[in-house]
């Protein structure tokens, strides 16, 4: 991708020169976290990063930001039954990111949206982000990817329940926007776990196999690369207006 005439790439891929020169454009990181884990037997273990990569080039191609590397593997014990799964611990998590975060600060950097692609991870990058803001003077901000597309594309929605369950309907679509050649379409699955639980009122932690023996939970069979494509770019608009208005700058 290209902006204003330079390649658009993460940190990693940058030289010095080109890192000196985009600290005088802005101050703003972005900063993609995924998994890796159970995807259904369709989808690729790392789709949270790969969705939050994705739309951290898109939103770079738009607006100057600096592209953090991602942090793949994020807190997944919960599905550690099923083969492929990789997890650390949250204290691992939240030490290996700020380090990230407090190299970028002293490069200047004063704003940081995590585009967190997986749910294990908001509450440990939620209490890392306040400390930041608490301790150096920033602003941080988190999305959780897979929550944070569902009021965007209620209008695309064809499943009868669970449209964004955990590779369902709009996971599935979205890597097939995204990575078409790593989605095993002929393995895609409906899955449909039980709709009520029995003591709602009692919060346990996932039960994974339990839950889902598949890692579907909703119908992977209606995920389209269209409505991916759809989704995404809604998704980048979304965040533009975030990062653009007076909410998320620094006087």
């Amino acid at each position: 991708m290209l902006l204003r005439g330079r390649d658009v790439v993460s940190t990693q891929f940058m030289n010095s020169v080109d890192f000196d020169a985009l600290r005088n454009e802005t101050d703003l990181v972005l900063i993609p976290l995924g998994a890796v884990e159970i995807y259904g037997p369709h989808l690729p273990l790392g789709a949270d990063g790969i969705a939050t990569t994705a739309l951290a080039e898109r939103v770079a191609a738009e607006e100057p930001a600096f592209i953090a590397p991602l942090i793949p593997v994020g807190f997944s014990s919960n599905l550690m039954g099923f083969p492929g799964t990789l997890s650390v611990e949250p204290d691992a998590l939240i030490a290996y990111t700020r380090g990230i975060v407090e190299s970028y600060i002293r490069w200047g950097a004063r704003r940081f949206l995590f585009l967190n692609g997986h749910a294990g991870n908001v509450p440990y990058i939620s209490k890392l982000g306040s400390d930041l803001e608490d301790n150096h003077g920033v602003k941080c901000a988190q999305i959780d990817w897979w929550r944070f597309i569902q009021p965007l594309s209620k209008d695309l929605e064809a499943s009868d329940a669970f449209p964004h369950g955990h590779a369902a309907e709009f996971g599935t679509s979205v890597m097939l926007h995204l990575v078409p050649e790593h989605v095993k379409s002929e393995r895609a699955i409906r899955d449909m776990p039980e709709s009520e639980k029995a003591f709602p009122d009692f919060l346990r932690a996932s039960l994974g196999r339990e839950r889902s023996p598949s890692g579907v939970i909703g119908d992977a069979t209606l995920g389209t690369a269209e409505k991916g494509a759809e989704v995404m770019n809604r998704a980048v608009e979304r965040v533009l207006s975030f990062i653009r208005s007076e909410h998320f700058t620094i006087s």
